[in-house]
């Protein structure tokens, strides 16, 4: 039988830490050492400061678990199924960017699927999910209508459904950080851009919107209200709407926009129509994409904290999974204004 030559080590290669490495060096056993940095059942009898000790060790020799074989050992995958509307926007990006960074520290991989608001295509990658061994779920601009059969955390879901957790933003406090600070500046007329029918967070909005209006004596008038349509991720989606609005002949001094995208759409409909922002109208957006601060001007927006949202969202449903954790219906969110050039006072009428 003919013997195969034995691979060559290159000599810049380090040699593998393992467990037993970090056990020799610490002077326990491999199985404690795989217990604390597993966080198995069985660390609970591990004092904290070896836990510690064992952490510490695992950094400074720069350990790299087997992923593989601690799948087959423990029988679990460590994989997350993310449910998304869409992962080209910056809203989605964001928060699935939040969600990477928890799980790639907690040595958790996740497998995205994008639906598009479309009911079939949601139960198929569900179920397709379900069958490649994902412990948990986390969903973003997702109507649910019924839980799904593992620990589910929503980002933007609404839609109140026992055993998920909903991570949604207080919306009428959003409401009130913008148009307050519209009517601070003197504005009367104030333009509203809908977000579309499927967007999840759509009639959550418009409904804080309302109700904040007329707590401040704020006039919605349906002339100066129009919906957005379809699904583009760019600005180009508030661009036609804004350009309809400005068509309508009916003045307003300041746009509150469904979200930045539209918003920066809509800077340049005024623009081209030959007005200045925001001298002759104010424009507020909402999320605090990246792009909202380099718009021209930059944009004013309400901020929620997408990537935040995102780590929770993905510690959440861990907890969940390693029975860390309780379930409870919601998490609500805090949002910010974020002050920019793109409002003013409102012009004097002639």
């Amino acid at each position: 039988m003919t013997q195969l030559p034995r691979k060559k080590q290159s000599p810049c290669s380090e040699p593998r830490v393992t467990l037993k490495t970090i056990a020799d060096h610490l002077g326990l056993t491999p199985g404690t050492v795989s217990a604390a940095l597993n966080n198995s059942p069985a660390a609970r009898s591990i004092p904290q400061h070896t836990k510690n000790r064992i952490i510490e060790a695992a950094q400074a020799l720069n350990y790299r678990p087997n992923f593989f074989a601690r799948t087959l050992r423990l029988r679990r995958t460590y994989t997350i199924g993310v449910i998304a509307e869409e992962i080209g926007d910056a809203y989605g990006a964001m928060v699935i960017s939040g969600i990477e960074e928890y799980l790639r520290k907690n040595n958790y991989f996740f497998l995205t699927v994008i639906h598009r608001h479309d009911p079939k295509l949601l139960q198929t990658y569900a179920q397709m999910l379900l069958t490649r061994g994902v412990e948990g779920f986390i969903t973003t601009d997702t109507s649910l209508s019924e839980k799904l059969a593992l620990p589910t955390v929503a980002v933007a879901g609404h839609h109140r459904v026992e055993g998920v957790t909903n991570i949604v933003l207080d919306h009428k406090r959003a409401a009130h950080l913008a148009l307050e600070h519209l009517k601070n500046l003197g504005h009367k007329n104030i333009a509203f851009i809908k977000g579309q029918v499927l967007s999840s967070d759509s009639s959550v909005r418009w409904n804080a919107i309302c109700e904040v209006a007329r707590e401040l004596n704020i006039r919605v008038r349906p002339e100066l209200t129009i919906q957005l349509e379809g699904t583009d991720s760019t600005p180009g989606i508030g661009y036609p709407f804004a350009k309809e609005l400005l068509a309508r002949k009916h003045p307003f001094t300041a746009l509150f926009a469904y979200n930045d995208i539209s918003a920066i759409g809509s800077l340049w409909a005024i623009h081209e129509a030959g007005l200045r922002v925001p001298e002759d109208i104010s424009v507020v957006g909402f999320d605090d994409t990246p792009g909202a601060a380099f718009a021209n001007p930059p944009l004013t927006t309400v901020r929620q904290p997408l990537l935040r949202m995102g780590q929770i969202a993905a510690q959440t449903v861990v907890d969940l999974i390693e029975e860390r954790g309780e379930y409870v219906p919601e998490i609500a969110i805090e949002p910010e204004l974020v002050v920019r050039e793109s409002t003013g006072p409102a012009p004097l009428q002639h």
